[in-house]
């Protein structure tokens, strides 16, 4: 167990989890329904964190030979633009880690970088031994989780996470999904074991930002209105 692990060095850890652009441009392989909206969220949260000091845990889904987890979508493939993270979800101190079956982490790793970014070739997290190792073993007061997609990759997190008796805040309106219906029981499923929902501006306020600023398509161009829960509730 790595002692500067478990050494508490700050209260809330931000996980973002497929924050690429596959799954958050309109022109990816596997994009989310409600991308505009998140993708502003997402910002906001990301900009946050910054100004906060507060640790980033960023989980990355990366395909080999265009498998797309086995279902033939080819989303995330390694070395392809689409697998690439937004710009706003990367810090310059950052850390990435491939997906190798180690467990291996420098000890210093929290002390030394405000990122830690680790690829993962399947949904859940907590199959990756790397990222296994770190969620485990590193103490905080609360983790928050943004990204996509809830039915799934985010799910699995906040259920890996609860199983482990960490305190889980889901950021319902910087959550991704494809399908509306999976994504609603997802998150009560969360819920069940013990999780919280909460919105952007619960967390980091309220922004003026009206433009994500990443994506090219008609809609993300235009304006981003507040909007609370209504996706998922």
């Amino acid at each position: 167990m790595i002692r500067q692990l478990l050494k508490r060095r700050r209260r809330r850890v931000l996980v973002d989890i497929n924050t690429q652009k596959d799954f958050f441009l309109a022109d990816g392989s596997a994009c989310i329904r409600n991308h505009r909206r998140v993708l502003a969220r997402i910002r906001r949260i990301m900009a946050w964190a910054r100004n906060s000091d507060i640790t980033i845990i960023s989980i990355c889904e990366v395909n080999v030979n265009g498998n797309g987890n086995g279902n033939g979508n080819g989303y995330c493939v390694e070395g392809t633009e689409g697998q690439k993270k937004i710009r706003y979800s990367l810090l310059n101190n950052r850390a990435s880690f491939v997906a190798d079956n180690s467990t291996d982490i420098p000890t210093d790793v929290l002390q030394r970088y405000s990122q830690i970014i680790f690829h993962k070739r399947c949904s859940d997290p907590f199959n990756e031994p790397r990222i296994e190792r770190l969620l485990t073993d590193i103490r905080a007061d609360e983790f928050l989780l943004i990204g996509a997609c809830a039915e799934d990759a985010v799910q699995a997190t906040a259920l890996g996470l609860l199983q482990r008796g960490k305190n889980v805040r889901v950021v319902v309106d910087a959550v991704g999904s494809h399908d509306k219906k999976s994504a609603k029981l997802a998150l009560r499923k969360v819920e069940a074991k013990g999780g919280k929902l909460t919105e952007t501006r619960k967390v980091a306020g309220v922004s003026h930002l009206r433009q994500v600023g990443i994506c090219g398509c008609k809609s993300c161009q235009g304006a981003v209105k507040e909007s609370t829960t209504e996706n998922y509730q």
